[in-house]
């Protein structure tokens, strides 16, 4: 039996005096059950159980702060639960579009591993610089939002290695973050996570060692069957494309949903999505199985009624891949409306449609670089007279190619949609050491170009290629101005953010005497606006008959008149895009000849990134309709383009309404 201890004690602490002599006890007995529950581990959670409990996201970096829930984005939950300890998973393949949590999704895994499984953790971003800035605006809030991952990881200071922006330390392991373009970060230590975020837009090689993604996957084989490897990514381009690669080698999983009228499963498609041509507010799914419109706002039941399925057998069964598309994005975020919209606006330009393609549906572009037959070509020319603008074009842009014994332009007219017409081509004979031949060419810049309409227009931008004699090229450019003169210089590949970027400063000569920053120079992508060219080429137009009831052009049409020869023809023609391997293995897509001249080629795309410099693809409704007020251009299309041998027709009527089926890869 316990006995009170004396007042008189020295052990004994003050009591009052009806005191039982149980208060001790009682006290101790506390201690005894917090130390107990502090031996205890930690619930068995999975990442998604964890950050439905442990994750706050920040009103800094993110548009719902406040708790995280999964319900919010049920799809997530399995690819999260994933990366949980207990299951045998050991690669996690994420092809995904934007605006659908992914992101949110990678920094739970993160957190968790912090809080409950600590070990060496490994995350890539593209570049150096873009892992500082998720450093900054995605993992601090992270961890000063959420008090267990405060309380475990080491606060910054200038002093502590321990906790800098690529590097944070907490008990049982670290969180290392570095760029995908770093070797020496791919390799710096062994790690049982890695998190490779947005692997298609990794560099093909990190400092010339090899590929990143194996690099760093490299950094894990230590660490066996108890490894974690989450690669997550929107694509971009097929056959390019990282994501797309190790996803078709996965299980290929899709998100099946419960359609609210008849109960079947299935996976959201785009082409099932319905509307009112004009009326994107007026957007549908239709079920596969029984045809019935589903509205939005049945999404979030059938998102929680959903269940991801495998649709192929997996090379590696450690690997399991998974497909969302934005269709999927909760309510409040990307709505199936403003999906139609954006698939409207991208009407008419390649760069835009394939963002759609890549962020929005979660899906490669596929490059068709087979050049159309130049003889179909030739039997489809139009007619109008040489160095004549037809009416549907609104504004002059040209190319210049400059060789070692003559410039060759093209002069091209531009509509709405990017729809286009040649109206000039000049040989200026002499190359840029000849005196003369550079007074021709500033000559066509003051030359006007009479439109069908009655005006006489101008060019608006003239992009001129320096890769032969770029002194000349800068030293001409700089006395024009570069108001209505454009340097540029081609660079190959399709992984770049802008099909144009620029301008930046070079250095030039002038007189002997070297100009710092003496000339604006842009840098086009030229494989982007050759695979343009071709698509545009092979357009289907329409015939007579449809012409006759009101049918237009397609936006990017691309007219030809019949004084253009054969031999331009086979100019226009004169590439193929093909797939190549590297020395190392890797696939590459590359633009080669099939004949030597392809001068047609070259001052086409020059002037179409003239177009581009000068904002053609950006401009607004208003400044459409503006240069079509000047000109006298009926808005909407005109039933004379291409013609200008006949005088304005009568307008058409309006089109009737129409539901539009987004089947655009038939």
């Amino acid at each position: 039996m316990y006995a009170p201890t004396s007042t008189n004690s020295p052990r004994s602490g003050p009591t009052s005096g009806d005191d039982d002599g149980l208060t001790d006890f009682d006290g101790a007995g506390e201690i005894l059950r917090a130390w107990g529950n502090g031996l205890r581990p930690d619930p068995d959670l999975t990442v998604s159980e964890w950050a439905d409990r442990h994750r706050m996201l920040s009103g800094r970096a993110s548009a719902e702060p406040g708790r995280y829930r999964t319900v919010r984005t049920p799809y997530m939950r399995e690819i999260m639960d994933r990366l949980s300890p207990g299951d045998p998973t050991q690669r996690i393949v994420f092809m995904k579009a934007a605006q659908v949590g992914a992101t949110e999704a990678g920094n739970n895994w993160i957190g968790f591993a912090i809080h409950q499984a600590p070990g060496p953790m490994l995350a890539v971003q593209p570049t150096v610089e873009l892992a500082k800035r998720n450093s900054r605006q995605r993992i601090d809030p992270l961890i000063d939002e959420s008090p267990d991952l405060r309380e475990r990881v080491k606060p910054a200071r200038s002093r502590d290695a321990g906790n800098t922006m690529l590097s944070k330390e907490f008990a049982g392991g670290i969180l290392i973050m570095t760029g995908a373009n770093s070797a020496v970060g791919l390799r710096s230590t062994p790690a049982r996570y890695i998190f490779l975020d947005e692997v298609d837009a990794y560099p093909a090689s990190a400092d010339e060692e090899g590929d990143p993604v194996t690099l760093a996957e490299a950094r894990s084989l230590t660490f066996a069957h108890r490894r974690k490897v989450l690669l997550v990514s929107t694509p971009t381009i097929r056959g390019l494309s990282r994501i797309e690669r190790e996803y078709e080698a996965s299980d290929q999983r899709r998100y099946f949903v419960p359609c609210p009228h008849c109960g079947a499963m299935q996976w959201l498609k785009f082409d099932r999505l319905r509307w009112q041509k004009g009326r994107p507010e007026t957007a549908e799914y239709h079920c596969d199985s029984c045809e019935t419109p589903i509205a939005e706002h049945h999404k979030t039941a059938m998102l929680e009624g959903g269940e991801w399925r495998a649709t192929a057998r997996p090379a590696d069964p450690t690997t399991v891949g998974y497909h969302l598309s934005a269709l999927y994005s909760p309510i409040g975020w990307l709505s199936w409306e403003r999906i139609v919209r954006s698939w409207e606006a991208a009407q008419g330009s390649d760069e835009a449609i394939k963002a759609f393609r890549n962020t929005i549906l979660g899906e490669t572009w596929v490059e068709t670089g087979e050049a159309p037959d130049w003889q179909r070509l030739y039997d489809r020319r139009e007619r109008w007279a040489s160095g004549t603008v037809p009416a549907g074009g609104l504004f002059l842009t040209a190319g210049a190619d400059v060789q070692k014994d003559r410039i060759e332009v093209d002069v091209w007219a531009w509509g709405r949609g990017l729809e286009s017409w040649l109206v000039d081509h000049v040989v200026i004979e002499g190359g840029p050491d000849r005196h003369d031949a550079w007074s021709e060419l500033t000559a066509l810049l003051d030359r006007p170009w009479p439109h069908e309409r009655g005006a006489h227009l101008r060019i608006a931008r003239l992009a001129i290629d320096t890769g032969y004699e770029a002194p000349a090229v800068y030293s001409w450019s700089r006395a024009q101005g570069f108001a209505q003169v454009s340097p540029v210089k081609g660079v190959e590949g399709f992984n770049r953010s802008s099909p144009v970027s620029g301008p930046t400063f070079v250095d030039a000569t002038e007189g002997g005497k070297r100009l710092r920053r003496g000339a604006r120079l842009w840098t086009v992508a030229v494989s982007t606006f050759k695979a343009e060219t071709y698509r545009f080429l092979r357009l289907e137009r329409p015939t007579e008959e449809d012409m006759a009831e009101g049918a237009v052009f397609p936006p990017g049409t691309i007219h030809l008149p019949d004084w253009a020869d054969s031999e331009w023809l086979k100019q226009l023609t004169a590439e193929q895009l093909v797939t190549v391997r590297t020395r190392r293995g890797f696939s590459r897509l590359e633009w080669q000849k099939l004949r030597e001249r392809n001068e047609a080629l070259d001052t086409r795309v020059y002037a179409r990134a003239a177009a581009w410099i000068l904002g053609a693809d950006r401009w607004p409704e208003a400044r459409w309709a503006d240069l079509e007020g000047q000109l006298g251009v009926a808005a909407n299309g005109n039933p004379d383009v291409g013609t200008a041998t006949t005088g304005p027709k009568a307008s058409r009527p309006a089109p009737r309404r129409r539901t539009v089926h987004s089947s655009y890869m038939r």
